[in-house]
């Protein structure tokens, strides 16, 4: 049995890799792993949408969201994946700062657990004699979760004491614990090890001088939260800047990840270990005239897709048999991780419930990129109708780009050859194909034992 080293960030787009956007992110660390050492999946997309329900798809095996959303993992599911390698043997580790997963009670199946506070709205210890300090105009930014006349970009900056230096971010902090867990562990194999990076998630808060290597020359407020509505709220010097943020925490993100795996090298661990980077979705920075993930902004009526600047994140996989500097076109999706971690780490695991992902561990060994042939991303939606507002399914095939529902209500269909961000609806040029994807829409959900009622909210095209 081989040691697993599983590495998630949030909000970390596919292409903040390799040059592959417009307007490049440095990404160096990342992109040596995938030269050096790993095998990229080229076509990953999200399975559940968001945070807890995609984590709850990569650690049971089972698909989520047509049958519930955001809850504890244990109220959802029987399979995890801690409590699976456990029963095997291993020792299980889960190191985070991300706080929804303690919320959400995934840390039970694991032999410790250890979590860096004050992510997001993660308020953990008060200090009021300081004030709170506004930190972004009220007309820019989300508008939730309020605490003293506050919103949460301003509670968190205030949680954590304004920090304005490289090691004090979550970033650093997550990696410099899972360095040290590695230095007091590595001689006691096999062990899982799940490092989770709630960053580049915002509020994007990198030290501003980073930032500065993105957006030199603006000199207004620091744009460090998006709205989740209409990018038309801010000017065009506000919405580069807004990148600019995003694109500066993805830069600390991967520059600590690098220092784990420096850590595993110095450590000789690659022969025994297989080491998984991945993200649960990315977020929209003016695409689609919008800023988030999803639309919670109350002057923004839209219906919200999973585009592809949201579905499609990176999968990087090395260590053990896998051969490095390998990219394989293939759609995979995260309920596929667990068979294919327990396969590459040569374990054998009795779930509770039967598996409903499938292992990719041959296509990776034998570069042969055949797996799925479309993809689906979804959020659960209760009820008998989809309500305006609501963040609706996409799905991909090799060429298409699907959604039931688009912005405006209507289906929606891009060309992902010629077009990946999905800019330009060619529905219109292609009713044939859009029966086509709606079928195949609705044999996904049947295969995962959709409800009719369900299956119903999504109508015909």
């Amino acid at each position: 049995m081989k040691n697993i080293i599983l590495i998630i960030t949030d909000t970390f787009r596919y292409d903040n890799l390799g040059g592959k956007a417009e307007r490049p992110v440095r990404t160096p660390e990342l992109d040596r792993f995938a030269e050096e050492r790993a095998t990229s999946i080229e076509r990953f997309y999200t399975g559940s949408f968001p945070t807890i329900p995609h984590r709850t798809d990569l650690a049971s095996s089972i698909l989520g969201w047509p049958h519930f959303g955001w809850r504890p993992i244990d109220m959802t599911v029987q399979n995890h994946i801690a409590g699976l390698l456990r029963q095997c043997g291993y020792a299980t580790q889960l190191i985070c700062d991300t706080a929804h997963l303690f919320n959400s009670r995934f840390h039970y199946s694991f032999d410790a657990a250890f979590q860096h506070r004050g992510q997001e709205g993660d308020k953990h210890l008060l200090h009021l004699n300081d004030p709170i300090e506004r930190v972004m105009p009220f007309e820019k930014t989300r508008l939730s979760s309020w605490f003293r006349g506050h919103p949460l970009v301003d509670q968190h900056r205030w949680t954590n004491r304004y920090f304005r230096y490289e090691a004090e971010t979550f970033a650093a902090r997550t990696a410099a614990t899972a360095i040290r867990w590695l230095e007091e562990n590595w001689k006691a194999p096999p062990f899982f090890l799940w490092v989770d990076f709630f960053d580049p998630h915002e509020p994007w808060d990198p030290p501003e001088y980073l930032v500065r290597r993105y957006d030199p020359d603006y000199d207004g407020v620091p744009m460090i939260h998006p709205n989740y509505g209409y990018s038309t709220d801010y000017t065009a010097e506000e919405l580069e800047n807004l990148w600019a943020h995003y694109a500066a925490e993805s830069e600390l993100v991967d520059r600590y990840i690098g220092r784990i795996l420096q850590k595993i090298d110095d450590l000789q661990l690659w022969d025994d270990t297989i080491v998984i980077i991945t993200s649960d979705h990315g977020t929209s920075i003016g695409e689609h005239e919008r800023t988030g993930k999803s639309n919670i902004n109350r002057r923004d009526e839209r219906f919200w897709p999973i585009y592809p600047e949201i579905g499609h994140v990176p999968f990087l996989i090395g260590g053990g048999d896998i051969k490095g500097g390998r990219s394989l076109d293939m759609i995979a999706q995260p309920i596929d991780i667990l068979p294919t971690i327990c396969d590459l780490a040569q374990v054998e695991v009795k779930p509770s419930q039967r598996f409903q992902g499938r292992s990719f561990a041959e296509a990776i060994l034998n570069d042969e990129p055949a797996h799925r042939s479309y993809a689906v991303s979804g959020q659960y939606i209760a009820g008998n109708r989809v309500p305006r507002k609501a963040t609706t399914p996409f799905l991909v095939t090799r060429r298409w780009g699907y959604t039931p529902i688009g912005a405006g209500g209507e289906p929606e269909l891009y060309d992902l050859a010629r077009d990946p961000l999905a800019e330009n609806d060619v529905s219109g040029d292609n009713p044939d194909v859009i029966g086509e994807m709606h079928s195949l829409l609705l044999e996904h959900l049947r295969l995962h034992g959709a409800t009719e009622d369900f299956m119903s909210l999504w109508g015909r095209p």
